[in-house]
């Protein structure tokens, strides 16, 4: 479990196809502290476990399923990924509550200057749509965000100086595909409604 808090900015230093799947490997320094190998690491977004790890890098396997499902098909050498630690307990928790599990991915369709701030907008997926609340939150290549304004077709998010300078953000571009993770309490909420109203159930 991750708070969408992004801890470091790593740089891919390699993706090495394996099978159907790759060994993705991250320069990193600050998530290194206290990890070991069979950790979870959130990269962008994406919760992956610690294979392999040296004096400055972090290794994973990453399955078929999740390079077709997640941006993390699309990294190369020198790519910018943001990188979490899993929670502790006890740990504050000043994002919202990101399970790294990615429900699908999105394209940036405008990026502008607000302030100090900026706003960007995403294509709303439709089938994802009612997940979506304004005022919500809503995690963007793992990065713990509130939706500021929802539209038919698109949603924005406003960005302040610091979260921009310290994620991948700063890098991204109109067109750039980014993951999405939807707040799972709605999730949740969703699939009660979906069982208790499934003809022919009985839900005492």
């Amino acid at each position: 479990m991750f708070t969408g808090l992004i801890e470091e900015v790593g740089e891919v230093k390699e993706v090495r196809r394996r099978g159907k799947g790759a060994l993705l490997t991250v320069r990193c320094s600050k998530v290194l502290e206290g990890t070991k190998i069979g950790d979870s690491i959130a990269v962008n977004g994406v919760c992956l476990t610690v294979v392999e790890m040296g004096k400055d890098f972090l290794s994973f396997f990453v399955s078929n399923e999740t390079l077709q499902r997640s941006n993390l098909g699309e990294l190369r050498p020198k790519t910018p990924v943001n990188l979490e630690r899993a929670l502790k307990a006890g740990d504050r928790l000043g994002g919202h509550i990101v399970q790294g599990h990615v429900d699908t991915t999105t394209k940036i369709t405008g990026v502008k200057r607000e302030g100090e701030s900026f706003i960007f907008t995403f294509k709303l997926p439709r089938e994802y749509s009612h997940l979506l609340i304004e005022k919500g939150s809503v995690a963007v290549d793992g990065i713990s965000l509130t939706v500021a304004r929802l539209g038919s077709e698109e949603f924005s998010v406003a960005v302040i100086p610091h979260t921009y300078e310290n994620t991948n953000l700063k890098w991204k571009r109109v067109g750039n595909r980014v993951n999405l993770e939807f707040d799972l309490i709605g999730k949740y909420v969703e699939r009660i409604l979906k069982v208790k109203g499934a003809p022919g159930r009985d839900t005492r």
